[in-house]
């Protein structure tokens, strides 16, 4: 009975942590896709190694845990970013941000608090690039002279039936005689005239320049340059608190039991006997692994590693590895991206942990830092009432019946 209190008190306290920090994410996710333009998450997030960098760069200062960069890692992936430039944010953004930061320094140290960003923009990279060699990450996008980005001859307006008569305006023919009419205005057929007497693509009024270049202009297109700001707004808030929280709650739901049972029936101890080196550092890589912990409630869990007598570089391989994996995150990725760039992905977190973890302790010691002298004591980041009722409101909407009430 007692065990099974304490599951279900971990579980509450555990979702209650991670939910605000999600459905900022999710906040995130939804004006993405209002707002930003795909040809931008293209061009800086797409091909190459500086994709990689930008997406550690970006990620890097935002306040989101690992659950809450879920959403937004899919929204980027789905928007056009690669899957290495994902795989750098996927890294970058839950291991440190701007509250982790702050925290890092009131809780242990200045130390942790320039070193701990240093390591997460370096491990994102690192792992972006070891993600770029799996094949399935290097699927080119189209390009200009690919057939996929070859204007169809079905979006001219006024084509006649015959595809190798369209030209650049879309009334024009390879007939002299349509040729005149269209520096005119007018179109070629008797159907095209009709279209224009209704206000389509082919107007008597429009210059011939605009009727080259945008006469054909989608009517969807046209409804969107209408919409408002808050129009924008309400339908990336109701895609978020919709179709991503769909896509994600199944395995947000098991990561969350994941790090329930792991927390209710792992023994401190376990850690704390082995103090440091390379086992103590396995071992915490794979505790973090499955768990659910985001970058600011890690710190003061590390200062307590620290104080228990673990070394800080075993503390640091925690808080790189904790955040930045859970079983939630590695099921969105494999889903999204296969299992090649799962495995390079926790190859890379693991292997980065490892390495930045032995240089912080080769460092201490070589320069005689005590860091137990820096440490005070942690502070709560969020009100508890607040933290539950974000829970409550999460759960609300991943049941559809009481959503469709709320929406």
């Amino acid at each position: 009975m007692e065990q099974l209190t304490a599951l279900l008190n971990n579980f509450i306290d555990l979702s209650a942590e991670a939910s605000p920090w999600l459905l900022l994410g999710l906040l995130i996710a939804g004006l993405m896709k209002a707002w930003l333009p795909k040809q931008i998450l293209n061009k800086h997030l797409g091909k190459g190694k500086s994709g990689i960098v930008k997406a550690a760069l970006v990620g890097a200062p935002l306040p989101l845990c690992s659950c809450g960069v879920i959403p937004v890692a899919t929204e980027l992936k789905r928007g056009g970013a690669s899957d290495p430039a994902t795989a750098s944010f996927l890294v970058a953004t839950p291991e440190t941000g701007v509250d982790s930061v702050s925290v890092s320094y009131a809780i242990l140290g200045p130390v942790f608090a320039v070193y701990r960003p240093v390591t997460a923009i370096a491990s994102a990279i690192i792992t972006g690039l070891l993600v770029s060699t799996d094949n399935s990450a290097k699927k080119a996008l189209p390009t200009k002279n690919s057939p996929q980005a070859e204007p169809a001859t079905a979006t001219a307006c006024c084509a006649p039936s015959a595809p190798q008569a369209v030209t650049s305006s879309c009334c024009a023919t390879s007939t002299p005689a349509t040729k005149e009419k269209a520096a005119t205005g007018q179109c070629g057929t008797s159907s095209a005239r009709e279209a224009t007497a209704t206000g389509s693509c082919c107007p008597d009024t429009a210059p011939k320049e605009a009727s080259a270049t945008n006469c054909c202009a989608s009517g969807s297109t046209q409804t969107e340059n209408k919409e408002t700001f808050s129009a924008k707004t309400l339908q990336g808030i109701k895609y978020a608190a919709t179709q991503l929280v769909d896509d994600i709650i199944v395995w947000l739901f098991i990561g969350l039991v994941f790090a329930t049972l792991v927390r209710t029936f792992l023994p401190p101890s376990l850690l704390t006997s082995y103090g440091s080196g390379l086992h103590a550092m396995l071992i915490m890589i794979a505790i973090s692994i499955p768990m659910y912990i985001c970058a600011t409630a890690s710190t003061p869990i590390a200062a307590g590693f620290i104080l228990a007598g673990i070394s800080p570089g075993t503390a640091l391989v925690f808080m790189m590895a904790g955040p930045a994996t859970n079983i939630s995150t590695l099921g969105v990725i494999k889903n999204e991206m296969g299992s090649g760039v799962l495995i390079r992905y926790l190859g890379g977190i693991g292997l980065c942990a490892l390495a930045f973890g032995y240089l912080l302790d080769w460092g201490l010691l070589k320069f005689n830092i005590d860091i137990n002298q820096q440490m005070q004591h942690s502070h709560e980041v969020l009100p508890y009432w607040f933290s539950l009722g974000c829970a409550i409101l999460l759960a609300l909407l991943a049941i559809k019946p009481l959503r469709n009430k709320l929406l």
